[in-house]
């Protein structure tokens, strides 16, 4: 798990979780030390296990206050596709969205965030790519996360 700090009243972290049991365990932890509200983002990869993505998309809609659903590396696979195959089963009691492009996930998560929320941005942790249509395009969610928190200011 990395913090990422630009002076904003709010935690904002990015971690590698990429399983259903990472992605609760993130989850606990973050609600248990947080005084607002948890605010989480994930995506599940493409030419990957499918079993996995609703088990995800579970674990991220019980697990944070606001659950926002989006790619993460679609691969060869239809990013929409995957999403749907996480939330199709879900029925959710709190604000969640669906939003394919991750920056602009990212930027609606940031612009969720208030005083003593933790932002957590789950799934590609240190990776600095992202693989769409079998290209890797650079992404680091490190540096949108502080690039979109620094436009917020």
């Amino acid at each position: 798990m990395e913090a990422v700090d630009c002076g904003q009243d709010f935690a904002a972290l990015v971690d590698y979780a990429h399983t259903p049991d990472a992605v609760s365990s993130v989850l606990a932890t973050a609600t248990e030390f947080t005084s607002g509200k948890v605010i989480a983002l994930l995506g599940c990869g493409g030419d990957r296990d499918p079993s996995k993505r609703p088990l995800m998309g579970s674990a991220l809609a019980q697990g944070s206050a606001v659950a926002i659903f989006t790619s993460d590396n679609p691969r060869s696979e239809d990013p929409q596709k995957i999403l749907d195959a996480m939330t199709g089963h879900l029925v959710v009691d709190k604000p969640s969205q669906i939003i394919v492009d991750r920056r602009a996930a990212i930027e609606y998560a940031v612009s969720l965030c208030q005083a003593g929320d933790t932002l957590l941005l789950l799934g590609k942790g240190h990776e600095n790519g992202q693989e769409i249509a079998g290209q890797k395009i650079d992404f680091d969610d490190r540096t949108v996360l502080a690039e979109v928190i620094e436009a917020r200011r």
